[in-house]
């Protein structure tokens, strides 16, 4: 095929398409004639002069890309060097969530513990205090029935004086009637003194001496009978009421003795259940303390374990799109570098 002029075509690129361009030069510096336009074979360089542009801004545009992506993979490396201790191992923090949960976990055990502890001791006192008040109870029992026991020892012996009174009263009015009967013997033996019959006036007066002796002795056996028996009854009741005296300070004081030892007790273990909530107030302090202050630490180490996390998906969703950007631009430059190389096909048949 021969054509009015001859046109040099060359089709040049550089290391893995980059720079690849299509250039044509006229081999003769003559104006264009009509004949130029009416030739297909202008029409079909013309085409391929404008799809040599149309390539040459494609593998511009590509090599900008690679430039682009170039870059931001270098400043994506420069990060992670210049950021070499940002690590999301996160086994330091769960040592240390671990260790604080051990903390935790004891720092409950030692509490519920001291629970028990003051429960038991609570238990305890509430016990001595009932066993005190049962012996608080039997003490004034004991007080009641000893303060009967005195009342009942001053009515017996209001009872013994009333009869030691009694019996002087008697021991009076035998006196009284023995001082009589002398009298009334006297006047009798003296009105008797001048009459003839002494013996007939005499025998009575003996049989009122013996009567007035026999009634003297019956009286005074009587009384000492009754004296006998009061005074056996009262020692006997006195005996009983002392016995049971003696017993009940004897228990009084047992009882005194256990109660003393029962507040005591019940002093100590007040003093130690004081000191156990002392104790567990503490520790229930120190556990919020501890709580607040890890769980502040803990809150800020998941906000910056949260920013971390962020700026690592946003650099990995950064990447996915330059990596799919780059993957579509790449897959543009191979379709390109077959187009140039069909063209090349084509240019190279033409020029023979």
């Amino acid at each position: 095929m021969s054509y009015p002029y001859s046109r040099t075509l060359s089709v040049y690129g550089g290391a893995g398409g980059r720079g690849t361009r299509i250039s044509s030069s006229p081999s003769s510096p003559r104006a264009f004639d009509l004949a130029d336009g009416l030739d297909p074979c202008v029409d079909e360089k013309a085409t391929m002069q404008n799809l040599n542009n149309r390539l040459a801004s494609y593998l511009e545009k590509v090599h900008s890309l690679e430039k682009a992506n170039a870059e931001l993979e270098q400043k994506i490396r420069e990060w992670y060097e210049n950021r070499p201790d940002v690590t999301f191992d996160h086994t330091i923090f769960q040592d240390t969530i671990k260790d604080l949960r051990n903390k935790i976990q004891l720092a409950s055990q030692d509490n519920a513990t001291l629970i028990l502890a003051a429960d038991n001791a609570k238990l305890a006192a509430d016990d001595f205090k009932l066993k005190y008040e049962n012996e608080l109870a039997m003490r004034r029992a004991t007080e009641a029935d000893t303060a009967n026991l005195r009342k009942l020892l001053d009515e017996f012996s209001l009872r013994r004086s009333d009869l030691e009174i009694q019996i002087e009263t008697l021991k009076e009015e035998l006196i009284i009637l023995k001082r009589n009967h002398e009298e009334e013997m006297s006047l009798a033996s003296a009105e008797a003194g001048g009459q003839v019959n002494v013996c007939v006036d005499a025998a009575p007066s003996m049989d009122l001496n013996q009567a007035m002796t026999e009634i003297r002795q019956h009286y005074e056996a009587v009384t000492e009978k009754n004296r006998q028996e009061l005074e056996s009854w009262y020692e006997t009741k006195i005996a009983t009421v002392q016995q049971e005296v003696v017993t009940q300070n004897e228990d009084l004081q047992n009882s005194r003795t256990e109660l003393k030892e029962l507040k005591n007790t019940s002093q100590r273990l007040q003093i130690e259940l004081q000191t156990h909530q002392s104790m567990r107030s503490a520790l229930d302090g120190e556990l919020e303390e501890t709580q607040a202050r890890y769980g502040d630490q803990l809150a800020r180490l998941q906000v910056t374990v949260t920013s971390l996390e962020d700026q690592l998906s946003q650099f990995h969703a950064n990447i996915g799109n330059n990596k799919r950007e780059y993957e579509m631009l790449l897959d543009i430059k191979t379709r390109l570098e077959h187009e140039i190389a069909e063209y090349r096909r084509l240019l190279d048949g033409d020029d023979r």
